[in-house]
């Protein structure tokens, strides 16, 4: 039950990171806007495309299992970096301070998740681990 409970985790966060990188491609323009907003101008469109390839790697490694760890690292660096800056509470107005709190303690959950994966690996369930079962004696 661990290893299937294990595989549903990462299929689950490395879907999670598909949509992003999907939401990303389909909204390029607004994902523009938005950099110019929080103040990030260089080189918008190599970011925008790196993080598209950045998730789209990632969220493949962690599903299929294959160095997983590294998948996952990806993301976290990606995920933790992105939660800071869009997640800034400590800089916005009352107003809106205690949804930001919110989501970016979500953001961190996430996080959280993907240093387990780290930590742990892919386990039984994994392209990785098929490859070195079926590796024939010498």
């Amino acid at each position: 039950m661990k290893n299937a409970t294990d595989l549903i985790a990462r299929i689950i966060i490395g879907l999670f990171f598909f949509y992003e990188a999907f939401d990303t491609m389909v909204f390029f323009d607004v994902t523009r806007d938005t950099l110019t907003s929080y103040g990030i101008t260089f080189a918008q469109d190599w970011l925008i495309v790196g993080s598209i390839i950045l998730l789209l790697i990632g969220g493949m490694m962690v599903i299929i299992g294959y160095y997983a760890a590294i998948g996952a690292s990806m993301l976290l660096i990606y995920w933790f970096t992105f939660t800071v800056v869009v997640y800034s509470f400590w800089d916005d107005p009352e107003d809106v301070k205690s949804l930001h709190i919110k989501a970016f303690m979500r953001n961190m959950a996430l996080c959280g998740g993907l240093l387990i994966l780290i930590a742990n690996g892919a386990r039984e369930w994994s392209v990785k681990r098929i490859l070195h079962v079926m590796r024939l004696p010498k």
